[in-house]
């Protein structure tokens, strides 16, 4: 099992617009990639710009499939207009 806590900063104003496109995302992951358990947008509740990505896939050719989809790719150019930087990304290994 493969973990990925993903940190997005929002540019002020644009939550719901990024709310929106990580929905259609978050929708498209869970029914086209077989190979991932978890695809969770949680927002901070001290910081209302700040998002993270709770992600868990089987294994790591289903994390490069998420990369490599369709609908993923799609995804960058919408989240670039609303992002206020780089995402921050942590991948994590499964025990137990």
């Amino acid at each position: 099992m493969i973990g990925v806590i993903a940190t997005l900063k929002v540019q002020d104003g644009k939550q719901a617009e990024f709310e929106a496109i990580f929905a259609e995302l978050g929708a498209q992951v869970r029914a086209n990639e077989p190979g991932n358990h978890a695809y969770q947008l949680c927002k901070s509740r001290t910081d209302p710009t700040s998002y993270k990505v709770l992600e868990l896939y089987a294994d790591e050719e289903a994390l490069k499939a998420h990369g490599a989809s369709a609908h993923f790719k799609a995804a960058g150019p919408k989240l670039a207009g609303v992002l206020g930087g780089r995402p921050e990304v942590e991948y994590l290994d499964g025990v137990g």
